[in-house]
């Protein structure tokens, strides 16, 4: 079974992570944008997104004014510029383009705010928390969503600027794919010494499917109908690696759900669109307490190479040894039950490493009969690591091997994550798992 990692935003989240084959899975964004752009009044063009149907009908110039200076008396100071139910004046808005910043309250609700106060239109600005990233709505009055950075030099411009454009697709957006804000990140906090999340998929602006009976706002005063409709959070991506796996078990039958994950793990990618490392919405990296192994692909995950197995006991074993829980009353827990990390994970988590520590992983062959795979590694820093034995001979499809992974801290800072893998290559295939660990 997939999960998605929840969001903040969500309130689903305690979900049970260590069920026998569940996959946790974060947010990205893709390589597909809704650009609209605003031309201020100085000639500068901004391009923000947005996918609602409504345009200014006047190619006049719009006074624009920030919600901030357009509050009625008694609107908390740090609130004062989310356009936040009942706060704007409406002797100070009507007829402007409004500048909203993200913060409380939900997006389309401050369009709903800005309409009912006679504004023209609204522009949608990013708090520094959310960068670059932008969600696309489908306001009830026409706007557009720009990023932090916009948001700040349209601030500082608040003169007059002229209506946001009307919408239009774009393909090819780069850099692509990138992290999304609201994705929930490691460390696990149920048992950190397996990674979460596992894998990234798409979960920014999903176009999907919607039911005509709800409105695209979900606003109780918006009453328009759509057939589609664009969506984001975690609730988003889970539906594609959901479909990865149904699509790798047509293809592959006898493959359990552990093999399965494991395809989709160490197949996925880590760099996005631009051959460069992924990043989050700020720009910065982003490792695996972010993406998990990467970004899904599909076509790689058809044909891994090697996959992790695990059986249906190897997570009993599992689960006395990470949270002393006999969970089949047919197995009891021995008295001595290996290391969570021992569970043949296709990632490796290991806290509080103190000194050094050696797990084990075994690696089924699912790819040609005759093969030899080689491994490299990127150590985490501060941390040494060994693998033996460093080739791994196939004969023949189905066969497994066995190999012990050994970590040694060399003084990194306690409690500090780092982050690493190790590559299993026989030429043809790449078999990529991340390390993550923290020093005691």
């Amino acid at each position: 079974m997939i999960v998605n990692e929840c969001s903040e935003r969500e309130k689903n989240c305690d979900l049970p992570l260590l069920a026998n084959g569940y996959c946790v899975v974060g947010a990205s964004s893709i390589d597909r944008a809704f650009d609209s752009l605003v031309l201020l009044g100085n000639g500068v063009t901004i391009k923000g997104q947005t996918v609602t149907p409504y345009v200014l009908k006047s190619s006049e110039l719009y006074p624009l004014v920030y919600a901030g200076d357009a509050v009625v008396p008694g609107t908390p100071g740090n609130v004062s510029g989310q356009c936040l139910p009942n706060s704007l004046d409406a002797k100070k808005v009507r007829g402007k383009i409004v500048v909203c910043l993200r913060g409380s309250g939900l997006r389309v609700a401050k369009g709903l705010e800005v309409k009912r106060a006679g504004g023209a239109a609204i522009i949608l600005g990013n708090a520094v928390a959310n960068g670059n990233e932008i969600p696309v709505d489908a306001h009830v009055l026409p706007g557009t969503a720009v990023s932090s950075d916009d948001a700040i030099a349209i601030l500082k411009y608040i003169n007059a600027a002229r209506r946001p454009s009307s919408a239009r697709t774009v393909l090819g957006v780069t850099p692509a794919p990138v992290m999304a804000a609201f994705s929930s990140r490691g460390p696990n906090r149920v048992e950190p010494n397996i990674l979460k999340p596992d894998i990234t998929a798409p979960g920014l602006n999903i176009l999907a499917a919607w039911s005509e009976s709800s409105s695209p706002t979900k606003l109780e005063d918006d009453h328009r109908s759509v057939k589609y409709n664009l969506y984001s959070g975690t609730s988003m991506s889970c539906p594609h690696v959901s479909a990865v796996a149904a699509l790798l078990k047509s293809l592959h039958p006898d493959w359990s759900s552990s093999a399965i994950r494991s395809a989709m793990m160490t197949t996925a990618a880590v760099v996005n669109t631009r051959g460069a490392p992924l990043t989050d919405a700020a720009g910065q990296a982003a490792g695996p307490l972010e993406l998990g192994s990467g970004h899904v692909r599909p076509n790689h995950a058809s044909d891994p190479g090697l996959v992790y197995d695990a059986s249906y006991e190897d997570y009993l074993l599992f689960a006395c040894s990470s949270i002393g829980v006999q969970m089949d009353p047919s197995f009891p827990c021995p008295e001595t039950s290996p290391s969570p990390s021992d569970l043949n994970y296709p990632s490796i988590a290991i806290s509080d490493l103190n000194g050094s520590v050696t797990v084990r992983r075994t690696v089924t062959n699912v790819g040609p009969g005759a093969t030899r795979y080689r491994v490299t590694v990127t150590e985490p820093t501060g941390v040494s690591v060994s693998i033996s034995p460093g080739v791994l001979s196939f004969k023949r499809v189905g066969q497994k091997k066995s190999f012990s992974v050994t970590l040694k801290a060399r003084g990194t800072p306690g409690k500090v994550y780092v982050a690493g893998s190790y590559t299993w290559s026989d030429g043809a295939h790449v078999v990529r798992s991340p390390i993550v660990v923290s020093v005691a």
